[in-house]
């Protein structure tokens, strides 16, 4: 796998309701942005928070989705795109704000080469 400095770790908080529908939309969601050329050849890797009682952990169906976007400009590019949007948009539609966090979260990183690894 190679991950570039415009890589991306998204959290999505899903609303109980739409975990399935979201899950449908989510499987789409890398194919596309290949297809459209706007990520890296890396595909993209994908998390589910595990229900507990724990206060470290998120309440709620949570997802995390980790990729690569092609450069800086793919993730500009993508809302001018009507197959991009037809995703993003209803995933809009189905995320809530929940315990003070925003319904989506879209952070870069870039990798960090350590000794070990």
């Amino acid at each position: 796998m190679h991950w570039n400095e415009h890589s991306v770790i998204c959290t999505y908080r899903v609303r109980a309701d739409r975990r399935q529908d979201f899950i449908a939309l989510l499987e789409r969601h890398w194919p596309t942005l290949h297809a459209a050329g706007l990520v890296s050849e890396t595909p993209a890797v994908h998390f589910e928070a595990v229900p507990s009682e724990d206060p470290h952990d998120e309440k709620g169906p949570t997802f995390v989705e980790i990729f690569s976007w092609a450069n800086a400009e793919a993730p500009h590019m993508a809302h001018r795109m009507p197959e991009v949007m037809a995703i993003w948009e209803p995933m809009g539609g189905m995320v809530e704000a929940r315990d003070g966090r925003p319904p989506m979260e879209f952070p870069r990183f870039r990798p960090l080469a350590l000794g070990g690894a």
